[in-house]
């Protein structure tokens, strides 16, 4: 019987795969990466711990050229410096401060300003001989107003609760000269417009216990010149302003006109704010 003629054999065709397991080739000339040193620190944070200016200013001196390390220029975005390295700020040496933080329940008659003459004094009579470092009140309070005021070197902590964008709570006790309607009351919880800007209110109420011309006030407002504004909006004078709660810190066993250190926990609370 007559073989059937077939067809050319089909060949298989093998695909080598390449092997993933290879590693990236290392580009030449290029750098290994420098192991951390124990307490190096970023040179932005270096400055801004000497007390001259914020990280945000000091990456402006940095990309400028007016930052030196060891007598070299520095532009580098998060240059490290090291124990023992000399940085030159605009012709300066700095010596980084310990961060301090000083809470002090401010009595009347003293202000934060230091240009209103000679008849009040400047709260930083206060807190003299609690650090040696060069400190400053976050925020600002008039001669009239008590309570917490925080005094600090950390001048990024300055600018953080300064800023309109801050979260933090405050709690006011104000004494107004007649007692709070109550609708007014209601008007001041639903929030208002002052000087074409929201304000908005965390909380209002009439303190227990007391005239309802004691009033308790909750805002993230870091100007007290709008407490005093809220309630002028509606006819009321303001008698007295007593801060009672600044960002979770209370006045619990700091009498007035006295201050203290703050604890390592609160000092956390606050940066977490």
């Amino acid at each position: 019987m007559q073989k059937r003629a077939q067809g050319p054999k089909k060949v298989k065709t093998i695909v080598k795969v390449a092997d993933t397991t290879d590693k990236v080739e290392k580009k030449p000339n290029q750098a290994p990466k420098r192991p951390k040193v124990k307490d190096e620190i970023r040179l932005n944070k270096y400055i801004s711990n000497s007390g001259v200016c914020s990280r945000r200013d000091a990456d402006i001196y940095i990309q400028s050229g007016n930052v030196k390390v060891n007598g070299i220029p520095v532009v580098e975005m998060g240059y490290m410096v090291k124990p023992g390295d000399v940085v030159n700020f605009d012709g300066a040496v700095l010596t980084p401060e310990k961060k301090e933080y000083i809470l002090l329940n401010k009595p009347k008659n003293f202000t934060t300003a230091l240009d209103e003459g000679q008849e009040f004094r400047n709260v930083l009579e206060l807190v003299k001989g609690s650090t040696t470092a060069k400190i400053g009140a976050v925020g600002r309070m008039d001669k009239n107003t008590t309570g917490l005021l925080l005094f600090t070197n950390d001048t990024d902590m300055i600018r953080k609760f300064t800023l309109p964008t801050n979260k933090s709570s405050k709690i006011y006790q104000v004494s107004l000269d007649k007692n709070l309607k109550f609708e007014d009351l209601e008007k001041i919880q639903k929030g208002l417009v002052l000087d074409g800007h929201r304000v908005f209110v965390e909380d209002v109420s009439y303190i227990e216990g007391e005239a309802k011309s004691e009033i308790g006030l909750k805002l993230r407002s870091a100007n007290v010149k709008v407490v005093r504004s809220i309630f002028e909006n509606f006819g009321y004078d303001v008698l007295r302003i007593d801060r009672v709660a600044f960002a979770g810190l209370t006045k619990k066993n700091l009498p007035r006109g006295n201050w203290r250190h703050l604890t390592e926990q609160e000092i956390i609370n606050l940066k977490n704010v």
